[in-house]
């Protein structure tokens, strides 16, 4: 199923991110870790390019497996930046040939030492390209609430964002964010810039010391003094940190549902823990508005 569909049976999606395994890993801890998920009843789950370069080895695998052993419906993640047109068009045969419907198109991450793509710099000339081949994807898109970091200005994001969305993305996954007052912003500008596809907020709980060390350093995230006194007072009490992390991503999430967000993609590190207790706390609201 299209995802794009389900944004016109629901007013509020819920999804979750994963990452696969290394390639040489066993699939029994992401198989666990997929069940889990799929028992809470996401709309879709989203699998990330495996990390460090080495592309989508397992990506289409775990994608399968969500689909045909769990009934969730995947979206796949497909990354350009150090690919040539031949590499994209292999990977699109891959997915089309393994029934996957919905791929998120993405330049990807700078990679040092890796060579860059002589036939892709951004994710919308991707976005063109899966379009001129002829395959029926449903095609998500990243943005960012806070600004690409390699944008000049907001301005020059938002016209790159519209480069995107007129290449033909369907709709928009957030980076990750902390201040909500920075989504409803970024939501004006959109509206603005006469961008009208479902926008979902992405929201990553920081309950781990790893995951404020190494993914807010990596996403240059802005940090709300509310956050840096919660990171300062428990950075070294894992418990009460994990505590704190989901009771402060539930509060940014219940907002941004009562202000009509049209998604929530929750990127769960693969920790099904943290996604079944941020579900349940909001589930009741979710039923509420997708009634």
């Amino acid at each position: 199923m299209y995802i794009s569909d389900m944004f016109g049976t629901k007013k509020t999606l819920w999804s979750f991110e994963i990452f696969p395994p290394k390639p040489t890993a066993d699939i029994d801890g992401i198989k666990r870790t997929v069940g889990a998920l799929a028992d809470l009843r996401p709309d879709y789950v989203s699998v990330t390019c495996s990390a460090g370069g080495s592309g989508n080895s397992r990506t289409i695998e775990i994608a399968q497996m969500l689909r045909d052993d769990f009934g969730v419906e995947p979206l796949a993640h497909l990354t350009c930046i150090n690919s040539t047109k031949e590499d994209i068009s292999a990977s699109l045969e891959k997915l089309s040939a393994a029934g996957i419907d919905n791929v998120l198109a993405l330049r990807g991450d700078r990679i040092a030492g890796a060579a860059p793509s002589p036939d892709f710099s951004h994710a919308d000339e991707l976005v063109r390209y899966i379009r001129g081949k002829g395959y029926a994807f449903d095609i998500a898109g990243a943005c960012y609430p806070e600004g690409h970091p390699e944008s000049a200005d907001p301005v020059e994001d938002i016209n790159n964002l519209k480069r995107k969305v007129e290449a033909g993305v369907t709709h928009l996954n957030s980076q990750l964010f902390y201040d909500n007052d920075d989504f409803f912003r970024f939501s004006e500008r959109l509206a603005l810039a006469g961008i009208t596809v479902p926008v979902q907020a992405g929201i990553m709980p920081l309950v781990k010391k790893s995951t404020v060390d190494r993914i807010v350093g990596l996403t240059g995230a802005k940090i709300p003094n509310k956050i840096s006194r919660m990171i300062s007072r428990f950075y070294d009490d894992p418990d009460s940190l994990m505590e704190a992390g989901i009771a402060y991503a539930t509060d940014q999430i219940v907002d941004l549902i009562s202000a009509g967000v049209r998604g929530i993609h929750l990127y769960v590190m693969n920790n099904s823990t943290v996604a079944r207790r941020i579900t349940e706390n909001v589930s009741s609201m979710l039923a509420s508005v997708n009634r």
